[in-house]
């Protein structure tokens, strides 16, 4: 008995010809049943939304890194706005005759400070990021629960090949 179901002769590329051919020889499918599933997933948007989660996932990968930058920046100013207030604080004032001295000594000490940082910056290993390092944050601390619940759901079990 003939089907029911509308026929189309569509073209198809020879390479995907030979695919749908190896695909349809699997047990229980046949070319129509793998083109049908195949348009239907497209017209559902199956694809969009596999898309649209990997994007969402990049997406929130980016703001935890912008938010832990935030965060490390935030550190690092007031690490420095600190340290300014402990040296405005113990440092003697200076008299105008020690005034020419003063400046001497403190373009020397700029000069170490300078060669310093230039030694932490160039080993990799910066004092304070590493101390910063053993801070650690889980997703909550840049979430609220319902996103979280939310971003969990929106998750496929396993992920898309080309994401």
């Amino acid at each position: 008995m003939p089907s029911k179901r509308p026929r189309i002769r569509p073209y198809l590329d020879e390479d995907i010809y030979v695919l749908l051919r190896a695909a349809a020889e699997r047990p229980g499918c046949t070319e129509s049943s793998i083109v049908n599933d195949a348009l239907s997933a497209h017209f559902k948007g199956e694809h969009a939304q596999s898309f649209m989660n990997a994007l969402l996932r990049r997406l929130d990968q980016m703001t935890r890194i912008l938010e832990t930058s935030k965060r490390d920046h935030i550190v690092h100013a007031e690490a420095f706005g600190l340290f300014m207030r402990y040296f405005l604080t113990v440092i003697p004032p200076v008299g105008p005759k020690d005034k020419e001295a003063a400046q001497a000594e403190g373009h020397s000490r700029f000069e170490t400070y300078l060669e310093s940082l230039r030694t932490i910056l160039a080993d990799g290993d910066p004092i304070l990021m590493s101390a910063m390092d053993d801070v650690r944050f889980d997703e909550s601390a840049f979430f609220s629960a319902d996103e979280l619940k939310l971003l969990h759901e929106a998750r496929p079990e396993k992920e898309p090949a080309h994401a």
